[in-house]
C-alpha cells in the first residue's frame, strides 16, 4: 500500500462528473490497483475513489496547453476498464510512503452471520424459486465468496451475507462480483447482498451498481425444517 499527503486537485469524468479542487489530502494506492482520495473528515468513506480493475499513468503538466507558465505539477491518471478517469493534478508532495502488508485473512463473521450463511444454503430457494447451491465459502483470490449459487436459468449468483448491512459489505460484494466475472466459465455472475438490516445508503449503492437486495429474517429461516436427513 502506498500513502502520499500532497496538496492536490482531483477531477472524475465517468457517468458523472466531480471536482476537488486544491486542497492537502491522502492519497491510498492499495495492491489491488484501486486508488482512494481522503481528507481529515468525513469519517471512513473517502472523497472520490477509483475502484479495480484501473490503471495508473504519471504526466507533467508544464503548462504549455495553457499557455501559462506556471510551475511544472505532476498528474496521475487512473482510468478503468469503461474508460471512466480520476486526474490527480498534484501540486506538492509531503510524504510518500509504501508498505507491505501481505494476504488479509480477511474479516471473520460472527455468529449470527455463520449461522445466516448456513440457513441460507440450507433454504438456497429463499433467494428464489430454482436457485440451485454451488459452494459455500466459494474461495477467490481475495477471500471466499459466502455462497455460490445458480439462479432458475442457470447463471451464476454470488451472495454476500451480513448482520447489518452497510456500505462496505457492498463494496466488499462488488470486489468479488468484479473478479468473479473476469472467470469464463462462471461469467456473468449477478449479485445478492442479503442482512437482517440493509441501510438504506447502502441499498442505494447496491441497487445502483445491479445488486439485488434481500432482507433475511432469521427466526424465519431458524424455525425452516432442515433438507438434510437426521435420524430423530
Amino acid at each position: 500500500m502506498r500513502l502520499v499527503i500532497a496538496t492536490c486537485q482531483v477531477d472524475y469524468a465517468g457517468r458523472l462528473t466531480a471536482h476537488l479542487p486544491m486542497a492537502r489530502r491522502l492519497i491510498m494506492i492499495k495492491a489491488d490497483g484501486s486508488v482512494l482520495i481522503h481528507s481529515d473528515g468525513g469519517s471512513y468513506k473517502p472523497l472520490n475513489w477509483m475502484s479495480p480493475p484501473c490503471w495508473l499513468k504519471e504526466e507533467v503538466d508544464t503548462g504549455a496547453e495553457s499557455g501559462t507558465a506556471e510551475k511544472p505539477r505532476t498528474r496521475w491518471i487512473v482510468t478503468n476498464k469503461g474508460g471512466e478517469q480520476l486526474q490527480i493534478t498534484i501540486e506538492n508532495i509531503e510524504h510518500d510512503s509504501a508498505f507491505e502488508l501481505g494476504v488479509d485473512p480477511g474479516l471473520q463473521k460472527d455468529g449470527v452471520e455463520a449461522h445466516l450463511q448456513v440457513l441460507l444454503a440450507e433454504h438456497i430457494e429463499t433467494l428464489g424459486a430454482g436457485y440451485e447451491l454451488i459452494s459455500r465459502e466459494y474461495m477467490t483470490a481475495i477471500g471466499p465468496v459466502d455462497i455460490l449459487c445458480r439462479d432458475d436459468r442457470g447463471a451464476t449468483v454470488a451472495v454476500e451475507i451480513k448482520r447489518r448491512g452497510e456500505i462496505d459489505g457492498v463494496e466488499q460484494l462488488t470486489r468479488y462480483l468484479e473478479l468473479l466475472n473476469r472467470d469464463p466459465l462462471l461469467t456473468p455472475v449477478a449479485g445478492v447482498f442479503a442482512a437482517q438490516l440493509i441501510k438504506p445508503q447502502a441499498r442505494t449503492l447496491a441497487e445502483d451498481r445491479g445488486i439485488r437486495c434481500l432482507t433475511l429474517d432469521y427466526d424465519a429461516l431458524r424455525g425452516m425444517q432442515s433438507t438434510d436427513f437426521r435420524l430423530f
